[in-house]
């Protein structure tokens, strides 16, 4: 199962990218802990609203599926018995019917959850396409040493759709420039930011300058706060208040700069690459 999926990663990554505009939904929606059916019920009911309100794209906060119990400051007493007695495999039952959900909405479904691939936990989010296929799966791959059991993922995918392309970063991911920089150069025009951590003010100039920096749409999707912010930088849509809510907005792909990209010079950056001292 493992190697179909990664055949149709691969055959995502090379598919031709229309960069037709298209509508954005952010669900900025607080789960419970541990309880996976019934976080899949209230996604359930928040992504056909999204869809009925035109969303072409749907996300989710980071750990949604599962309630982001792998954290240990969010979960005290969290065992690694229990953490992957409620991991999901990405063929898991629930998967299944996320991907059964876009299959039927005709979206891009993006889940966040606990995965569990054998004896092994990672922190990823799941991009289902229309058609009901893997679009994306990408691994949290930087954490503030607070998720004990979960392993870090180690690439940065960019994925192809009629959309434009894609990358993934989750919560932490977006701390280091790095990051967002990698995806941006290979290609992404728009970074889906699922998260869970802190958020506010400092978390909204960063996302900013995130977008800004890249010349990229950039989308953070928090349970009590979600931003969609435009290549320049600009907030195009946000939550109102911290309840449970949908944000949408209108993407153009094609609006994303690559003026600070083409006028790197990647030849003086080496220094970067150096372990700190």
């Amino acid at each position: 199962m493992l190697l179909r999926i990664a055949l149709s990663l691969l055959l995502a990554s090379l598919a031709y990218a229309a960069d037709l505009p298209f509508t954005i939904a952010g669900l900025s929606l607080m789960p419970e802990p541990w309880n996976k059916e019934a976080n899949f019920a209230k996604m359930e009911r928040y992504a056909r609203q999204a869809a009925a309100q035109g969303a072409q794209v749907v996300i989710t906060p980071e750990g949604f599926l599962e309630g982001y119990v792998g954290n240990e400051k969010h979960s005290p007493g969290l065992t690694r018995e229990r953490y992957l007695a409620v991991g999901e495999a990405i063929d898991g039952p629930l998967m299944k019917r996320a991907a059964g959900l876009a299959r039927e909405l005709k979206i891009y479904l993006a889940v966040g959850f606990a995965e569990r691939r054998r004896d092994e936990m990672f922190n990823s989010v799941a991009i289902f396409s229309p058609d009901g296929v893997v679009a994306s799966l990408y691994s949290k791959s930087h954490t503030a040493d607070d998720e004990p059991f979960n392993t870090k993922g180690t690439g940065f995918p960019v994925v192809s759709t009629p959309f434009g392309r894609w990358g993934t970063l989750i919560c932490y991911d977006r701390q280091m420039p790095e990051t967002a920089r990698v995806l941006a150069v290979k290609g992404a025009q728009l970074i889906l930011v699922p998260a869970w951590g802190g958020y506010g003010e400092m978390n909204d100039m960063m996302m900013r300058v995130r977008a800004y920096e890249n010349g990229v749409w950039l989308a953070f999707v928090h349970p009590r706060r979600c931003l969609i912010i435009d290549p320049q930088g600009r907030i195009a849509a946000a939550n109102s208040g911290e309840h449970d809510q949908i944000v949408t907005a209108r993407i153009d792909p094609s609006a994303a700069r690559k003026g600070p990209l083409q006028r790197r010079r990647p030849e003086l950056y080496g220094e970067i690459l150096n372990q700190a001292k």
